[in-house]
């Protein structure tokens, strides 16, 4: 993270200096009406919320799109011409699409309220020098605030005192361990990651004990900061809601010169205008496709169901589809592509190499000797020296998580922890402190015997005080060489040492680990790639999806995880950190972004700005985030991703989808349910066109031949609604294509219909608009009354829309090879068409309804004929194109 604040740099300055500062004294802290007199001047250590969108302006923006507008006024002409039926349809179709929307969008809460939520707790506050715990929201700048092992803290403090402590950090900067903590003052440039006198509010006291004073409190505070990055962030169109709008907008412009074109001609020709405007309402009615938005809801809602039982929960109907498209996916590392769990990967000792596997440790082949015993030995000094328990099952621990994994070690290599420290039981000790980077422990080893001194700490808090054995002099600089390549490979190392202490000893003197310890050897632990995640990730890259990871963590331990992973192929990999970010030219910074795999030591302004600048190369970007600092990056990206399981209750709340088992693998999983969303909805698309285009056409054809229409208003309306939902709709539950992931990422500016789907759009309206036009003329021209001929034409439409089904399962592959039984439904589908046809054609009360007539059966036939030539069209079309 890197500091936007522009107030004192409290990091930079002594105790005495700060206290000054906020006017506020370590001993006493603050009176009560001092206090008063704070929280009246600053406000309560409260978010503040944003201004909401009211429940009834959120239902009325869900008629807000051009379909929909031209329904409503059709609907009202249409009741104001007196045809109840239509308007009544019509109105139903807008209604029921509403309500589904509002509904959906009613299930999503603004990111800022999860924050406010986040801060509430309680503190323990010296108020007139006397301890007492209050509500967070009560704490102003000044107040003296103590700090113990589980604590939120509360507000953001400059640290005066610590004993031991250790934050969790990871839900505000991405550092994958808790943090040490000091009192000290540090450089003023220092970068807000490593600010280790400072607490910022709603991390957690993972281990030991501070005194703090406030320094900010509610909106001024970090995590307000953050608030107010996610207040400004953009509400992105995703997009698919920007191609349907694209397509809303033609469909409209195209309807209404159809429209008009239909009225000016009949009126030229000298038909009655009202006769006309009634034709031009029919045309407008039947070239827009109605089930269009209740067909894109249904088919996103039946992706959220296939997403949600690959354990990928969409929030928002829409952000289905965006994976789809998505062509950058920027990921925390830490439990999404980690495991979120320190493991020890190798013990470096005087004698080699050991690594660790399932089964234990394995010696490198170069080792001198055996050296289990000094494994051993290392390991049990790493036990011992130790805070951490492991529960009965060794799933869970308490305490630290690296001596958590210190302790998975020792029992890998076959050692007893509770054995051990029953064996050689504790004297004394020396806690962690981060000043001095060290834990020395006392241990007995028997009556009369030596005192066993066990030290544990960081390379340079050790080597100084080492010797590789008595008189024996420690090759200090091999020893860095090999700590500075573990370091390249992103391993955190701690450094073993012992000595023997003379009987009785029963307490730890400076002069005890001074020096002439002998060194032990060097411990490496990691949080180890997800193992699913490194085969998610070439999946991506296979798909043509870009990954970078974008952590709080070390460049150094980033880069070596995205070698791991395989983010760069096999490619070296590229790092950038917050200062080069902040260092990278405005116009420069998304080239540098689109190039670079792993963003380290990175703060949420600058994942912000990260997403903005591939979004501004075109990119449909995806991000991934479990902390209240990833919540302003997931609600810019197209696609906001939180973690179900670790992730904050503000990450959740700014994202679209939230991952029930944080794993990235699931991210892909969802991408490729994604696509398969995107193209069962072009399916339906390219199936439903060409009856609008049909119908319209029609119209147009009779007015400009000046005869009556072959097919009403309402009957137009019937085709179009109940062919959607017994037809159209089945082509949402189409499995996957074969291959979907082996394709690259639809290009957003791409419309919905590319040349040659609107090639198949334009054959098979025409053919609706020859058959049915010519089998309703046959009719008349052999007898047949105007309401049998207009059934025929009606009866055209749904039969050639049926077997156009079949035709759109697949929109390149041949539709007899692809079997009933992979959509049951399509079936089921056809079945209800024909029944409803059979109600429309001969049930009494359906005649009077829709003008309908019984038809002969030698009239079936040509129906079917005309069905089966527009099936064996479609797929004479299909081989051209696969053949070109």
């Amino acid at each position: 993270m890197q500091s936007t604040e522009t107030g004192p740099a409290w990091h930079s300055r002594t105790n005495a200096e700060v206290l000054a500062g906020l006017e506020t004294d370590a001993a006493t802290g603050l009176s009560a009406d001092e206090a008063a007199r704070r929280l009246v001047r600053h406000g309560p250590n409260a978010i503040t919320p944003g201004r909401r969108t009211g429940a009834l302006v959120r239902f009325l923006l869900q008629f807000h799109q051009p379909l929909i507008y031209i329904l409503l006024a059709a609907g009202a002409v249409t009741a104001l011409l007196g045809e109840p039926v239509d308007a009544t349809v019509i109105c139903g179709v807008v209604l029921v699409n509403a309500v589904v929307g509002y509904l959906q969008e009613a299930k999503a809460v603004a990111a800022l309220s999860a924050l406010a939520r986040s801060m509430v707790t309680e503190a323990a506050v010296l108020r007139d020098g006397a301890w007492q715990v209050i509500a967070a929201e009560g704490l102003v700048p000044g107040d003296i605030v103590r700090l113990r092992s589980g604590d939120k803290v509360p507000a953001d403090l400059r640290l005066l005192s610590v004993q031991s402590l250790r934050l969790d950090e990871s839900a505000l900067t991405g550092e994958s361990v808790p943090v040490d903590k000091a009192a000290a003052p540090l450089p003023e440039d220092t970068i807000l990651a490593e600010r280790s006198n400072l607490a910022f509010a709603a991390t957690v006291a993972a281990y030991g004990q501070g005194l703090g004073v406030v320094t900010a409190t509610g909106d001024n505070a970090a995590i307000g900061r953050i608030a107010a990055l996610t207040a400004a962030a953009d509400d992105l169109a995703t997009p698919l809601t920007r191609a349907i709008a694209r397509f809303s907008h033609l469909v409209l412009y195209g309807i209404l010169a159809l429209a008009g074109l239909t009225f000016a001609v009949g009126v030229a020709r000298g038909q009655p205008a009202a006769d006309m405007f009634m034709a031009a309402v029919a045309l407008a009615v039947g070239a827009i496709p109605e089930g269009l938005p209740a067909a894109v809801t249904v088919i996103l809602a039946i992706g959220v169901s296939r997403m949600a039982a690959r354990r990928a929960v969409v929030r928002r109907l829409p952000a289905v589809e965006t994976l789809g498209s998505t062509t950058v996916i920027c990921t925390d590392k830490t439990g999404t592509l980690t495991q979120n769990r320190m493991t020890v990967s190798e013990v470096v000792l005087p004698g080699g190499v050991w690594t660790a596997g399932p089964d234990g440790f394995t010696p490198a082949a170069a080792n001198a000797g055996d050296g289990r015993q000094a494994l051993h030995d290392t390991l049990a000094a790493a036990a011992l020296c130790n805070d951490a328990v492991l529960d009965a099952e060794g799933d869970g621990f308490t305490g630290d998580p690296t001596e958590a994994a210190l302790l998975v070690a020792a029992k890998l290599a076959g050692l007893d922890p509770a054995a051990l420290a029953q064996g050689l039981p504790r004297l004394a000790d020396e806690p962690f402190e981060s000043e001095r980077m060290y834990m020395a422990t006392l241990h007995a080893t028997g009556r009369d015997r030596p005192v066993l001194l066990l030290f544990k700490g960081s390379v340079e808090a050790t080597l100084p005080r080492c010797h590789a054995g008595p008189g024996a002099p420690l090759d200090a600089a091999a020893i860095r060489r090999t700590v500075e390549d573990m370091g390249r490979r992103g391993l955190r190392v701690l450094a073993l040492a012992r000595r023997e202490l003379p009987p009785g000893t029963a307490a730890i003197g400076a002069a005890d680990h001074g020096s002439g310890l002998t060194f032990l050897g060097l411990i490496g632990m990691i949080d180890p790639a997800r193992p699913e995640a490194v085969a998610a990730v070439a999946a991506c890259r296979r798909a043509g999806i870009m990954v970078k990871m974008i952590t709080g963590d070390h460049a150094a331990t980033a880069a070596a995880i995205g070698a791991d992973i395989g983010l760069s192929g096999n490619d070296p990999v590229k790092a950038m950190t917050g200062r080069d970010i902040d260092a990278a030219p405005p116009d420069s910074l998304p080239r540098l972004a689109e190039a670079t795999h792993v963003f380290a030591r990175v703060s949420p302004e600058q994942k912000l700005r990260l997403v903005k600048a591939l979004q501004g190369l075109g990119h449909v970007c995806a991000m991934t985030g479990d902390g209240v600092n990833d919540a302003p990056a997931l609600k810019q990206a197209d696609i906001g991703v939180a973690m179900g399981r670790g992730g904050t209750e503000a990450a959740k709340e700014a994202a679209d989808m939230v991952l029930t088992d944080d794993n990235f693998a699931t991210i892909e999983a969802a991408v490729e349910e994604g696509r398969g969303v995107f193209d069962n909805l072009t399916k339906f698309i390219v199936w439903t066109l060409p009856t609008n285009l049909g119908e319209g056409l029609v119209i147009l054809t009779a007015v400009l031949l000046g005869v009556d229409l072959p097919i009403s208003p309402v009957q137009i309306l019937w085709i179009n609604m109940t062919t959607a939902g017994s037809l159209g709709l089945m082509l949402a539950f189409e499995p996957r294509e074969p291959g979907v992931m082996a394709r690259p990422p639809r290009d957003p500016g791409r419309p919905i219909l590319d040349a040659r789907l609107m090639r198949r759009v334009l054959v098979v309206g025409g053919a609706l608009l020859v058959a049915s036009f010519g089998l309703y003329e046959w009719e008349l021209a052999h007898g047949a009354g105007p309401a049998a001929a207009r059934t025929v034409a009606v009866n055209v439409f749904v039969a050639m829309e049926a077997l156009y089904l079949l035709n759109c399962r697949s929109l390149r592959r041949p539709a007899l090879s692809l079997p009933l039984a992979g959509n049951p439904w399509v079936l089921w589908g056809m079945i209800g068409a024909v029944a409803l046809q059979g109600l429309f054609t001969y049930a009494p009360f359906m005649q009077k309804l829709f003008g309908s007539a019984a038809i002969a059966p030698m009239a079936w036939v040509r129906i079917l004929g005309a069905a089966v030539a527009g099936f064996l069209l479609v797929e004479a079309q299909k081989h051209l194109e696969n053949r070109g």
